[in-house]
């Protein structure tokens, strides 16, 4: 009799490899769609070259299972070619589209099997789609989905667009002004980080987490923390555990004021638009003072923190909120009291609950929508386990639902602030952290302003990793915009793009 029960870890745990079981490829299938079917969602799946001489690929899923705070992990092994699980598991899409690249392997039967960074594959001679090495094609040079038909049109948009933001192509197929279909196609600012993590970590590799996605320098930061926590067996110390949430919690205050003061800007209601510009660069100037970078770069170490928070700083900066906080609510109001801004967001860009659960969506595009997505409620670590118990949600799904979510988010983010300002743990603020275990995997799952941030760890016999797997929110969230924009203008496209705000070099790792 088969035993099919995964091996289950929380967040931030590290478990042996030898305790996860190698499945038949079939019965992986079976029990990662049975997964989904029970609201399982898949944070993460990726390969792993085999020990040993051979093409074979192991692969790893894990799927959250959010209600029993918990992650399951399965493991099967592949050869150059398997049945593609994505036409029953849309979910699987880019991660499937990722691995072929990779390592040169054929997902059969996926329904857009194509390059997703734009990379030579890992393995030398490998490529799924049989080209010689030479004439791997560069970011946008390739086929895209095509609607024909008698007042049909194509629009282009990208990679380079008019204002300081990151390359991505979008390629429109247009019945006058109705959008069909967007396909989104990104890779320009693939820097390989994923590959150079290989035998770390490294002098460099906190470095490259902090700038993974660079508006979410805490996020990616705490995640790869965690993780060789995990796998070292840290305990890191209260207050720096306090410390970090005040960091992550002013760093989605930063970016959710930031980003209402772009929709603002993108409808021209100039009020908010202005207001929130200036009181974006209070928050990060609240971070500056914690650690001296509005980013919070150096903050954030394995083990802990670099940067104490004494009660008279501390003092200072719950003061210096209370007047932020005065003013970011009188901005808010302007904004979702005028009728002008309504009529702009309501209904436009709108995603249904069971879409947006099809694709894994996460963070604030899930949440608008209804889904319940947040790690700081379902995967707590840290001064989450006693604080947070805030699981908000909007049900309309559109661009006013994610703005709403954002605003509503902020309230929160101030109160936890406020809460963990007051309430500062005395001790060190930072334990040292030892060698990794051999042979084991470790999960950390941080809600970042975006959505959930995800990263595993996988080492060899030598402790060193063997693999390092990252996904930022935006890998999940990039579909539900291309979905979002089905049937609406193209003319509400920037509004539509901006209301999800989605990192292109997140994505491009």
């Amino acid at each position: 009799m088969k035993d099919l029960n995964p091996k289950l870890l929380k967040n931030g745990e590290a478990i042996p490899l030898e305790s996860v079981a190698t499945l038949d490829f079939d019965d992986f299938s079976d029990c990662l769609l049975a997964e989904v079917r029970k609201q399982g969602r898949v944070v993460a799946c990726f390969g792993v070259p085999a020990a040993g001489e051979g093409s074979e690929l192991e692969l790893f899923a894990l799927v959250a299972r959010d209600r029993n705070a918990c992650v399951a992990v399965y493991r099967t092994r592949i050869g150059e070619r398997f049945p593609s699980l994505t036409p029953n598991c849309p979910q699987m899409h880019f991660f499937e589209r990722e691995i072929a690249e990779q390592y040169g392997v054929v997902p059969e039967g996926h329904p857009w099997l194509k390059p997703l960074r734009f990379h030579n594959a890992w393995r030398p001679g490998a490529d799924a789609w049989g080209r010689p090495a030479d004439q791997h094609p560069r970011s946008g040079e390739m086929e895209f989905y095509r609607v024909d038909g008698e007042g049909v049109h194509e629009v282009a948009v990208g990679p380079v667009h008019a204002g300081i933001i990151e390359p991505g192509h979008f390629r429109f197929q247009c019945y006058g002004e109705k959008v069909m279909h967007l396909e989104i196609s990104l890779g320009y600012q693939h820097r390989g980080i994923e590959r150079m993590l290989q035998n770390g970590p490294h002098p460099a590799t906190m470095a490259q987490m902090e700038t993974i996605a660079g508006d979410t320098s805490i996020g990616h930061g705490l995640a790869h923390c965690q993780v060789l926590e995990a796998l070292s067996g840290c305990e890191v110390p209260a207050k720096a555990q306090s410390i970090r949430a005040l960091a992550l919690e002013l760093e989605r205050l930063a970016n959710h004021v930031g980003d209402i003061g772009a929709l603002a800007g993108d409808v021209g209601f100039l009020p908010t638009f202005s207001y929130c510009g200036r009181l974006r660069g209070d928050y990060l100037n609240l971070t500056a003072a914690l650690c001296g970078s509005r980013f919070g770069r150096g903050l954030v170490r394995p083990g802990g923190v670099l940067f104490d928070l004494d009660p008279a700083l501390a003092g200072e900066m719950l003061a210096r909120l209370k007047g932020i906080e005065g003013n970011t609510m009188g901005a808010l109001e302007l904004f979702f009291d005028a009728s002008s801004v309504l009529s702009r967001f309501e209904g436009r860009g709108r995603l249904s609950r069971s879409v947006a659960e099809d694709l894994g969506l996460v963070g604030v595009a899930a949440k608008a929508c209804g889904v319940p997505r947040d790690s700081r409620f379902f995967h707590p670590t840290g001064v989450y386990r006693h604080l947070f118990d805030d699981l908000i949600t909007e049900e309309t799904g559109d661009a006013m639902a994610r703005a709403r979510m954002r605003s509503r988010e902020i309230t929160v983010s101030i109160e936890l602030l406020r809460r963990i300002g007051t309430t500062l743990p005395e001790g060190p603020i930072r334990a040292p952290v030892g060698p990794l275990k051999g042979d084991a995997l470790a999960i950390a799952l941080v809600e970042g302003w975006r959505g959930e941030v995800v990263h595993v760890g996988l080492t060899g016999g030598d402790g060193r990793l063997r693999r390092y797997k990252i996904v930022d929110p935006s890998f999940h969230n990039w579909s539900g915009l291309a979905m979002a924009m089905r049937d609406e203008q193209i003319s509400d496209f920037p509004l539509c793009n901006k209301s999800f705000n989605l990192s292109y070099c997140g994505f491009d790792l």
